[in-house]
Parts: C-alpha cells; sequence; structure tokens
C-alpha cells in the first residue's frame, strides 16, 4: 500500500515520528518520499545524523508549523499519506498556556485538513490520546475537538478523495513524560512517588504504536476512530517490577489526572464496533456508514453503555510481563 508513496509526519522529530521512520525504513525499501514536518531545527538536524538522506533518499526535512496554513500547504504537494502526531501534549503545559494550546491542537488541525484536501491527500491518520475521552484537562479537551474535526471533515471532501481517520491510545511506554521515566529517576533514591496506589494504565510500547498506526493506515476509510485492545498494569507493581526494595511515597493527583485511562465512554458504545484487534469508535447517526464497516470488517456492536478503561480492563500485565516489557526498553536506549 505504502511502496512508491509519499508519506508526510507532522510533529516528526517527536518519540513516534523516529520510531515510525525507523519502522517504516527497515520493512518498506520503496517509498518514494518520508518528509519530517516539524518546527524544531534543532531536533531535524540531530534526526539527520540517524536517518541522513545520503543513506536514505527518501528521506525529507521541512521546516514548518501546522499553525501555518501556507506552509502547511506547500509541504504537502504531491503526499499521498499524512501521519499527524504534532500537538502540544503536557497537560500541565497546557493548563497554563491554554490560547497556544489551542492553536496547536485545533486550529493547526483545522490548517491540515484544508490543506489536505486542497492537496488531495489519499488519507490522514491522526494520533489522539485517552485523556480526549471524557477529558478533565484542557488538554484532553482540545485533543477531542480535534479529533471531532477529523470525523467530521469526511463531510467537507467534496469531489476530493481525501479521507480523515482517528487513531486513540494512551502513554507510550518509556516516551517522555511516562510513568515509567519519572520512577527511574527516583532509582537512587529510596522512593517513588506515586499521586494514587489504585491508579492503572494501559500499556503500548513504541513499536506496538508504529505497527498499529500503520495497520489502520491501510484500514481506515474515514471517520473512524480506532482504539487498539491493550494490557493494563497497576502503577504499584510497575513501582515494584522497577525496584521492589522502594517505599513509595503518596503524592496525591495531580490538577487533571485520572486515576484509571479511559479510551471508550459509555456514551460512545452506541456507535462503537469491536474486530479482533481493535474497537472502532464510528459517527454516531451514519447507520449506513456504520452497517458497511461492520459487514466488511466482520466486526459487531458492543454492549450498550460498554466502557473501555484500564481498570475494567480485564487483562493485566503480571509483574513477570512487566519486567519483561522494561528490560526490552532498557535494551533498546543503551
Amino acid at each position: 500500500m505504502i511502496d512508491k508513496k509519499s508519506i508526510l509526519i507532522t510533529g516528526g522529530t517527536g518519540s513516534f515520528g523516529k520510531a515510525w521512520v525507523r519502522y517504516i525504513l527497515k520493512r518498506y525499501k520503496n517509498i518514494k518520499r518520508l518528509v519530517i514536518f516539524s518546527r524544531d531545527e534543532l531536533k531535524q538536524f540531530e534526526m539527520q545524523r540517524e536517518f541522513s538522506i545520503k543513506k536514505y533518499p527518501c528521506m525529507r526535512y521541512f521546516i514548518g508549523d501546522i499553525r501555518d496554513s501556507e506552509r502547511l500547504t506547500i509541504g504537502l504537494r504531491d503526499i499521498d499519506f499524512v501521519i499527524h502526531a504534532a500537538a502540544l501534549k503536557q497537560v500541565p503545559t497546557a493548563e497554563y498556556n491554554p490560547i497556544e494550546t489551542i492553536k496547536t491542537n485545533i486550529i493547526g488541525a483545522q490548517n491540515l485538513i484544508l490543506a489536505s484536501i486542497n492537496n488531495n491527500v489519499r488519507k490522514i491518520v491522526a494520533l489522539s490520546t485517552d485523556k480526549a475521552c471524557a477529558p478533565i484537562n484542557l488538554y484532553g479537551a482540545t485533543k477531542l475537538c480535534s479529533d471531532k474535526l477529523f470525523v467530521s471533515a469526511n463531510n467537507i471532501v467534496g469531489k476530493s478523495h481525501t479521507r480523515f481517520s482517528v487513531v486513540r491510545y494512551g502513554n507510550v511506554f518509556g516516551s517522555r513524560g511516562s510513568v515509567y521515566n519519572i520512577f527511574k529517576s527516583y532509582n537512587n533514591k529510596g522512593f517513588f512517588p506515586i499521586t494514587d496506589k489504585r491508579m492503572t494504565r494501559f500499556n503500548i510500547t513504541l513499536n506496538e504504536a508504529t505497527s498499529m498506526v500503520l495497520k489502520v493506515l491501510k484500514k481506515a476509510e474515514g471517520g473512524e476512530i480506532f482504539v487498539p485492545k491493550l494490557k493494563s498494569f497497576k502503577i504499584t507493581d510497575l513501582a515494584k517490577a522497577i525496584n521492589p526494595k522502594h517505599r513509595l511515597k503518596v503524592t496525591g493527583i495531580r490538577p487533571g489526572e485520572k486515576i484509571h485511562e479511559q479510551m471508550i465512554s459509555s456514551s460512545d458504545s452506541f456507535s462503537t464496533v469491536e474486530l479482533d484487534n481493535f474497537f472502532a469508535i464510528l459517527p454516531q447517526g451514519n447507520s449506513k456508514l456504520i452497517n458497511n464497516f461492520k459487514k466488511k470488517n466482520k466486526s459487531k456492536n458492543v454492549t450498550t453503555g460498554f466502557e473501555y478503561s484500564s481498570d475494567k480492563n480485564g487483562d493485566f500485565l503480571s509483574l513477570i510481563e512487566l519486567k519483561k516489557i522494561i528490560k526490552e526498553h532498557e535494551k533498546k536506549t543503551i
């Protein structure tokens, strides 16, 4: 599907962008162009050390900001597929800088939608977050709005073949700001700070995230919010897996933080279907799209009132599994 095609990644110098590039270059040798679209000159310079144009002729590095619609329109010329990873993601930062977060996460999304339609891009997959489900902080609220924009964008494409879909998942294990990294920074202090001992999280690694997004790119037809089926873990178990001798220091819930991650709310259940490895939230009120999707993917409706949250998941990682994930992650970061 992506052989001899051009792909652009917004926010391409982030953790996901680098992992995606690594994943694609290893498996596909005939990519026409792989464009990194980001605003950070230094990060692009550093990324070119690993993925140089000389070694990988398909690579392109394009300085730009999704807030700048004109620059975005230029960057999307002759692009077939877009992976939208650019966002302001830090919850405290978003709370303190709401307008800047809105400009990037909402206005930037709308800029991408219009530029993609004008350039007749085939498919756009936007990365979302568990925080967009029943949001309690500004970051989550902006991502929910962004998700709604991408889903509804399929209604304004006209004669264009452009299609928009979303993939929603939780914090990536070992990424910037993840609880694993926070715990590791306290490894020599004799304790781990924990906001609430009841806390649970979904688990996904960078490799799993990149593989999942590629599957969504192939499967998406427009209007879906894909949610992968993941295992959960208890924060207390993660602490034990890193260092069982450390004590836990309870610090209290931070502003905008949830005890459990949620990716599908009970309100979403009316238009959510279940596949083998995913759930798909489909546009409410569009019975034709829902029926066609169910028939093509052999999927079934979830029960009314269904919620997909990390505490009700029923599939938790054991201490042994957590230790294995930690070992594999540390092996890759050495």
